[in-house]
């Protein structure tokens, strides 16, 4: 059924897609990649070692889907906390960012550089698209991207719960907002029938 992600046997996942949904998913992707930034200089020293301890920002990101993308790993989820606790809690968050944002974002541009390698090596059957069939290890990528994706629209929509995502079905067609609801959504029809795939 197009749209909507099948288990095939052996493992994996197949999807019908048109040409304009391929379109569509690359060009979110690309755009994702380009939001994530690029990966190490190419002139950076090649020794893996150094590579491992380099640190990365200790600061998180101004973009708000930056943010989402890498939150801070210390928050208090119940309210705001106090003075202290807040300076406490921002400082941990920028020690833990200093040594894991580096390899997050090397892992949200390998999924994302995944799903356009997939993408591009699609024969499409001419105008009509084509099947997407995807290994295990492919379709934990997509679900990885598929993801990524899901909380950047979200995040630009200012989705926050699910009452948010309520108000979205109701909007009306002339909201300029519209056509990035319906990657929203479609985007996560997607996700979760690759979900569905993947369990045992």
């Amino acid at each position: 059924m197009p749209g909507i992600f099948e288990p095939i046997p052996g493992g994996g996942a197949a999807v019908a897609l048109d040409d304009v949904e391929i379109s569509i998913i690359r060009s979110l992707a690309v755009q994702l990649l380009e939001l994530i930034g690029p990966g190490p200089a190419e002139d950076a020293p090649d020794d893996p070692l150094a590579e491992l301890f380099a640190e990365g920002p200790s600061e998180p990101p101004s973009d708000p889907v930056l943010k989402r993308l890498f939150p801070d790993a210390y928050s208090d989820p119940e309210g705001t906390p106090q003075a202290k606790e807040a300076e406490e809690q921002r400082a941990y968050s920028s020690e833990f960012r200093r040594y894991t944002e580096n390899d997050l974002r090397a892992g949200k541009r390998e999924t994302a550089l995944a799903v356009i390698r997939t993408l591009d090596a699609l024969n499409s059957a001419g105008e009509g698209g084509a099947v997407l069939k995807l290994s295990t290890e492919e379709s934990r990528q997509w679900l990885g991207a598929l993801n990524d994706l899901r909380l950047a629209i979200g995040s630009r929509l200012d989705i926050a719960d699910e009452e948010d995502t309520d108000l979205l079905y109701r909007l009306p067609d002339e909201d300029p907002r519209k056509p990035m609801v319906m990657a929203y959504l479609w985007l996560g029809g997607l996700q979760e029938t690759l979900v569905s795939t993947l369990m045992p």
